[in-house]
């Protein structure tokens, strides 16, 4: 294996643009060599020792890269991420990666059977707030848990052109952002004993989802994440509740803001969060600011690298994923036939 591993993108809009290729930039062990871009040559001109290709087949015509990375609309992570590991390629794709469940079950099969690392972006695994969040629950200051909220709000009221929002395979906020959500539950308290969801489409003229407000049960403990995109009031991204008191976090993580004007992931200060961001616990008897855990989405791919060039553990694998999958299936059926699923009929392995 070459040291840095070459690596290629597939499909170079904004979230290419301005999350992938910078990260990929900064991490040592990885070297942005090609690009697979239909019409333009945008990362050729922000990078000038990139190669654009026309096409995924060309790009593995070319053997150029060692590493890809899709990051194309939904309904193309299967077939093309298929097309790369049987090619005897890594694969990083977009979440989710794929739409249906038993498509990631094929993936996994085959990267395991070639020897392939095979993940899925949930960078939002090392957003500052969930990682504060993870850091509180080990601790356990707040006792034992019964509820946690987690929130992804936006107010978007009018439709856009992107391809979210048409009326093709993937689309929605479900698959966008309860992705990432279902994900960061997961982690947390691990596979719920039951899922209900309601999924609506509340926009005028929407065809894709854009609201879900979905239930995991652990028991004792609820989860409930949400999103929207007519919500034009501050709610907070997270709200757990324990025995001995209470979290709650306003804001976003800091990085998504700082990637879109164009700083790039370097430095001691990357993902710091300014102080008076901080989330707060509420005690019995006092109420105090939290600090925040930086927020570090360079940690994805120097796994990755570390992963390829020394087998080290796969932070994020695809059967994780699978499990997210399963749950956001299931979150479909409940919201469309009104009722609980339970474990044993959603799998979610």
């Amino acid at each position: 294996m070459n040291r840095p591993i070459r690596t290629a993108i597939v499909g170079f809009g904004s979230v290419a643009e301005k999350m992938h290729a910078p990260l990929i930039t900064v991490c040592q062990d990885l070297d942005l060599v090609a690009v697979v871009e239909r019409h333009t040559n945008r990362c050729e001109e922000l990078y000038p020792g990139v190669t654009t290709y026309r096409s995924l087949q060309e790009l593995l015509d070319a053997d150029a890269s060692d590493l890809i990375v899709i990051t194309t609309p939904n309904e193309f992570h299967f077939p093309m991420a298929m097309q790369c590991l049987q090619a005897g390629k890594h694969v990083v794709v977009d979440k989710p990666v794929t739409i249906f469940s038993h498509e990631a079950e094929e993936l996994n099969k085959l990267a395991e059977k070639q020897g392939l690392v095979c993940s899925v972006f949930h960078n939002r695994r090392y957003d500052g707030d969930f990682m504060t969040l993870q850091k509180l629950v080990r601790a356990g200051d707040l006792g034992e848990l019964v509820y946690l909220e987690s929130h992804f709000d936006r107010f978007r009221p009018d439709l856009t052109e992107n391809w979210r929002e048409k009326e093709v395979p993937g689309n929605g906020i479900t698959y966008d952002l309860g992705s990432h959500l279902i994900d960061q539950v997961l982690l947390l308290f691990g596979l719920p004993n039951w899922i209900q969801a309601d999924i609506r489409k509340q926009r005028t003229g929407a065809v894709a989802d854009d609201y879900f407000d979905i239930i995991l049960d652990y028991g004792s403990l609820k989860a409930r994440v949400t999103a929207g995109a007519l919500v034009n009031v501050p709610t907070p991204k997270f709200l757990l509740l324990g025995k001995n008191g209470s979290y709650q976090k306003f804001g976003l993580d800091v990085q998504e803001a700082a990637f879109k004007v164009g700083e790039k992931p370097e430095g001691a200060t990357w993902g710091v969060e300014p102080e008076e961001n901080w989330g707060k616990v509420f005690l019995k008897e006092e109420t105090k600011a939290y600090p925040s855990v930086p927020g570090d989405y360079r940690i994805f791919y120097g796994n990755i690298a570390d992963a390829i060039l020394n087998r080290s553990e796969l932070k994020v694998t695809i059967s994780q994923a699978i499990s997210v999958l399963e749950m956001i299936e299931a979150s479909f059926l409940s919201a469309k036939e009104k009722r609980t699923i339970s474990v044993s009929e959603g799998k979610w392995r």
